[in-house]
């Protein structure tokens, strides 16, 4: 099933509309490129909801907010929701400022989001009202771990439900949980985390995934997560002994882009709680 999700992606070639930030925007319309959609990026507020009538996704990311971005982001949200557009939502850094928390929480009362997508700590500060980020970073303390697994996956789809919404959270091990069901995903490296933006570009290619696969939104971010971990895998294991973090990047985009349906279903490592 999720094999069909990169297929549709590819077929689909979704047009989508980022509101990022500008320490990883052009690494976020290169992932998407690689997949074989198509971005584009404006946080204008007199431009975003033009832009908005041509595209299938809206991807909104808190990284490096201002008050034109905000403003951006309330008006690209509500215009999405108007016209049925698949939203996402990561809340990068929510809980290490009062701006990054409320403005998160703003949008989540004014918008309706398909996903939300963020590391363990930031999704527990947007449901339990918990600050114990480090930065934009997760604090070990939060991990998803193998001993606290289940309960994990509980917290997920009850957050899920509360927000009628797909929460994906990321991590060493990865969750992906509607109301009723969860992904638990291990693709991927460490030394992904070594990388600026890797969490950025899994939230561009997620709507990608949510546009072209809009009738299944749970099984497209659970593809999402698996094309991303595995093209970090696959990244990885083409470096040479001399080669670091900046060739990392870029094999981890070159992976996602020679990426075919075979190599996904082998590699692809979940099981469904």
């Amino acid at each position: 099933m999720l094999e069909t999700c990169l297929e549709n992606v590819r077929n689909h070639g979704a047009l989508v509309h980022n509101i990022t930030n500008y320490v990883t925007v052009n690494d976020v319309a290169n992932a998407i490129l690689a997949i074989g959609a198509s971005p584009i990026m404006s946080d204008e507020p007199e431009d975003v909801e033009d832009i908005q009538t041509i595209c299938q996704g809206l991807n909104i990311n808190i990284g490096t907010l201002n008050q034109q971005s905000i403003e951006g982001m309330k008006r690209a949200g509500k215009k999405a929701n108007e016209l049925g557009h698949v939203v996402l939502l990561d809340p990068v850094g929510a809980g290490a400022s009062h701006l990054r928390t409320q403005t998160a929480l703003d949008l989540m009362k004014m918008i309706h989001f398909d996903v939300i997508r963020g590391n363990i700590s930031e999704i527990k500060t947007l449901a339990l009202g918990t600050s114990t980020t480090q930065g934009v970073d997760a604090n070990a303390a939060d991990a998803v771990t193998e001993e606290n697994l289940d309960t994990m996956v509980t917290f997920a789809k009850h957050f899920a439900a509360s927000q009628d919404c797909v929460i994906a959270i990321t991590g060493a091990i990865d969750l992906v949980a509607n109301a009723n069901t969860c992904y638990v995903i291990r693709n991927g490296k460490p030394q992904m985390g070594q990388i600026t933006g890797t969490g950025c570009q899994l939230s561009g290619i997620m709507t990608a995934f949510l546009a072209a696969n809009p009738d299944t939104p749970l099984e497209a971010c659970a593809a999402a997560v698996c094309d991303m971990g595995l093209a970090g895998e696959i990244g990885y294991s083409h470096l040479a002994a001399y080669e670091g973090n900046s060739t990392y990047r870029n094999r981890i985009i070159d992976a996602l882009n020679q990426m075919t349906t075979m190599q996904f279903k082998e590699g692809a490592k979940y099981e469904i709680k």
